[in-house]
């Protein structure tokens, strides 16, 4: 881990950040600028865009939380007829922080995870959180409300994917198969602790799975976490973090201006990736990075911070109000079901999920996950890596196989 910051240098970098953002954006027009995009506007849905070009059939399905965000879920099956017939296993893909459905589409059709579980028979269906691209918006709230981006990942993991899932149970009769990667593991772990979620889920691949953050390495996280970016960002008044956005670009200009090494951000980000193609970033980069709130990053910073699997802390006295206690309730990984099975996939080259706090969590599961373990694979190389399905996706497919779900192919 680098070295921490002094508290001079720490205050000075921050308050230097501050006045630089404050500078390049006037006050009457944060609020404009915090939602306009560096991207073209995007007025087609995600199987439009990504999916019935590559010849799959798709189509796109709208959830309502209980605190009425609205969720998009596409369901994609292989263009062949053959594959249709019979019953098709249901596997939810969930993504991570920043990302969206989407990111199981990005390669070729022999490379992304969508679809070569498609054209292995399962019935694929894609999860998008709330705030992203692919959701609809709120049933009464607009976007540019403060109360739409009031939540964390807590409230994806207990409100949102415990719609997706208990959807898909209810639409296709049947207990489903779960994939997640990065923050979809974090939800999962979660909601996995509530025994009305877990009942409907039959098995799980957690693809760089995370719990706990205490010992993250990646540099850009580290410094934003050190100099308390979070909580300078909520005391701004700004609820959404859009990468995409004037004020998101000026914030990455900002940390790596005389202070990283940024030429990589990527890698600043994530650590070292060795496998995905980076002569197609550009092209990723037509549909990634998604916004997120503010909170949310908040409380993944709380993780870092204090080295828990909490729920959000709100500070002693609202803590009180709302939990009955001064910290946050933890999460227990020990309400998992000892017989939910789980498959893991995770890299040596990962600073995000950081093997001394993935063996934390191995220790606090009662199951005992199927693991899998890349020596040099980063974060991104899970999802985007050229070689992932030789490498990843066809020991998942087994697992799930062994599993009983898709016996018939």
């Amino acid at each position: 881990m680098p070295t921490p910051l002094t508290a001079a240098t720490t205050a000075a970098t921050a308050a230097a950040i501050l006045l630089s953002l404050l500078a390049v954006i006037p006050a009457a027009e944060l609020a404009n600028d915090l939602t306009t995009s560096r991207r073209p506007p995007q007025n087609r849905s995600l199987c439009e865009e990504l999916i019935r070009p590559a010849g799959y059939l798709c189509s796109e399905h709208t959830v309502q939380t209980k605190d009425g965000h609205l969720l998009g879920i596409q369901r994609v099956s292989s263009g062949d007829e053959a594959l249709r017939l019979g019953f098709r296993p249901p596997v939810l893909l969930q993504h991570g922080l920043f990302t969206a459905g989407d990111s199981w589409f990005l390669n070729s059709k022999d490379q992304s995870l969508g679809f070569i579980l498609a054209d292995q028979g399962f019935d694929v269906w894609v999860g998008n959180v709330r705030g992203t691209r692919w959701s609809h918006g709120h049933a009464s709230l607009s976007e540019k409300d403060k109360e739409y981006w009031n939540w964390s990942w807590e409230e994806l993991a207990l409100y949102d994917l415990a719609e997706m899932i208990n959807y898909v149970y209810l639409t296709t009769n049947s207990k489903i198969s779960y994939v997640g990667h990065s923050q979809g593991t974090i939800i999962a772990l979660a909601a996995f602790t509530r025994p009305d979620i877990v009942k409907m889920v039959d098995a799980a691949a957690l693809l760089c799975p995370i719990s706990y953050l205490e010992h993250i390495s990646a540099q850009l996280v580290l410094r934003m976490v050190s100099i308390h970016l979070d909580q300078m960002i909520l005391a701004m008044g700004i609820h959404q973090l859009n990468f995409r956005s004037d004020f998101g670009v000026n914030i990455l200009d900002s940390l790596c201006d005389g202070h990283l090494d940024c030429g990589d951000m990527l890698s600043a980000l994530t650590g070292n990736n060795c496998c995905f193609n980076s002569s197609r970033v550009d092209f990723y980069l037509k549909q990634e990075p998604h916004p997120s709130s503010t909170k949310n990053i908040n409380h993944l910073f709380q993780m870092i911070r204090q080295g828990t699997f909490s729920k959000y802390d709100y500070g002693v006295w609202k803590n009180f109000q709302k939990y009955g206690a001064t910290k946050p309730p933890a999460f227990d990984l020990i309400r998992i079901p000892e017989s939910l099975p789980i498959w893991m996939g995770y890299g040596g080259s990962d600073d995000l999920a950081d093997l001394t706090d993935f063996q934390r969590m191995l220790k606090e599961l009662r199951c005992k996950p199927e693991l899998l373990y890349l020596e040099d694979y980063g974060h991104i190389d899970f999802i985007l890596g050229t070689n992932a399905k030789k490498d990843v996706y066809d020991h998942m497919i087994r697992f799930f196989r062994s599993m009983g779900k898709s016996s018939s192919y």
